[in-house]
């Protein structure tokens, strides 16, 4: 007991410092789970946690009878698929260009900020962007009807354009900043395997294949584990913003789904069960990709 009160009383500004961040995630992500025990009751706010009717696993049942949760869950499993396939190679591909920039300078450092600043902008800020040059009136559609003579295009409330439309806000929103941790991952390696590439005559792609995606291949494992993780959180904020009563069927996803369920029609103990179910689910996949990622010999995240 002594041991651990001296390590405590040396370490004591450490724990201080650790002391918020260990709030936040208290407060805001662990004391919350307790409400997860709706899932199992039939929920009305005026009984509360104690008094509400326990129904066990009534409303899980109800996830794999409903059609409109298969529709929906396929809808996000195909955003995610979508996501992963395009957003996800774009912040390696961006990182490896601007690694690429040899003596950029200043030029680099300016396009790094260029690239950056789409993340620091709120979803309602991007879909409003979008929605300026997308609508039936918009720059894009003012373009062509004005130099081609084509007629208005509805981009938003076409449900064939919804998914391609989330994926590229996504890449622009979010590609720069995701350059960050692969830019660090760039950073440790040794610049003299590049010398000794250029001496045996590799070429830019032979020294991009053979030296810096090996470099990369660690990080890219471990990143790709946790995106499995949120494979059913396509993110709610974007989605809801470009939902409208025409793409409904291909844009509602189980975060739009748990909202309308919860939130407007007053179903806590339904939605909630969704999203615990959704919880569970990633919670496997990561353990899955883990397992696999360490039997191929890589390193996982734990």
């Amino acid at each position: 007991m002594q041991f651990w009160l001296k390590r405590l009383y040396r370490d004591r500004f450490l724990i201080l410092l650790m002391l918020p961040g260990l709030a936040y995630f208290l407060i805001y992500k662990y004391l919350p789970l307790l409400g997860s025990i709706i899932a199992f009751q039939d929920f009305s706010p005026f009984l509360g946690f104690l008094e509400s009717p326990w129904v066990g696993m009534k409303h899980f049942a109800v996830i794999f009878k409903d059609y409109e949760i298969v529709q929906v869950l396929w809808n996000t499993l195909n955003i995610s698929f979508l996501q992963i396939v395009f957003a996800f190679p774009a912040p390696i591909v961006l990182a490896i260009m601007l690694n690429e920039l040899r003596g950029g300078g200043w030029f680099k450092g300016v396009l790094q900020s260029i690239v950056y600043l789409p993340h620091f902008m709120s979803w309602v800020i991007v879909v409003g962007i979008c929605v300026i040059f997308l609508r039936g009136s918009g720059v894009i559609n003012s373009f062509l009807g004005t130099y081609f003579g084509i007629d208005p295009i509805p981009f938003l409330s076409d449900p064939a354009f919804f998914k391609p439309l989330i994926v590229l806000q996504v890449i622009w929103k979010e590609a720069g900043w995701g350059t960050v941790i692969f830019l660090a991952a760039l950073a440790g390696v040794d610049p003299q395997l590049y010398e000794a590439a250029v001496m045996d005559g590799a070429g830019r792609f032979r020294k991009i294949w053979h030296i810096t995606l090996p470099a990369l291949r660690s990080t890219i494992i471990i990143l790709l584990i946790l995106r499995l993780g949120t494979v059913l959180d396509t993110g709610f904020e974007q989605i809801f913003l470009m939902l409208n009563p025409f793409v409904m069927e291909t844009g509602n996803v189980l975060d739009t789904y748990v909202y309308f369920k919860g939130i407007v029609q007053s179903d806590y103990s339904f939605a909630t069960a969704v999203g615990l179910f959704k919880g569970v689910v990633g919670f496997g996949l990561v353990w899955g990709a883990n397992r696999l990622a360490k039997r191929f010999g890589q390193d996982g995240v734990y």
